[in-house]
């Protein structure tokens, strides 16, 4: 697979970039969110691994943006704690791909968008609750 073209050669699309527009995002989450959010692991990577593609029957890699692994906090529970903590993925070439198909609108609203998406499932949304809300996701 080929990198989708920039639609914008002067914005940076490097990992760290994206991780740094991710983070941003995070720390402007309202009370009480921010906070609900801190314990969580932020990873980005290139692609999703090819397991998660499979677990999740997805034949095209740019179909994946972002990935919640954890489990959402209105399924904890004190008396049984998680094993492992939860994490956001953010898959960066997908996250590229998307970022073309809506031409004009700026690479750190992408980022953005699913960040809160990823995070939405943290704190217990689906993605038809998203949706309701978010008409970025129909």
């Amino acid at each position: 697979m080929t990198p989708p073209d920039t639609p914008d050669e002067s914005t940076d699309t490097s990992l760290d970039a994206i991780e740094a527009m991710a983070r941003a995002t995070i720390a402007d989450f309202p009370e009480p969110f921010k906070t609900l959010a801190a314990p969580v692991v932020l990873r980005v990577e290139d692609w999703p691994e090819a397991e998660v593609l499979q677990e999740f029957g997805i034949t095209d890699p740019l179909e994946l943006t972002g990935l919640y692994d954890g489990l959402p906090m209105t399924e904890k529970s004190l008396s049984d704690p998680a094993p492992f903590a939860d994490v956001v993925w953010l898959y960066r070439r997908p996250i590229l791909s998307e970022w073309c198909e809506r031409d004009g609108v700026p690479l750190n609203d992408v980022v953005a968008n699913v960040t809160v998406h990823e995070f939405a499932h943290h704190f217990g949304w689906s993605d038809d609750d998203i949706a309701a809300i978010d008409r970025w996701w129909e």
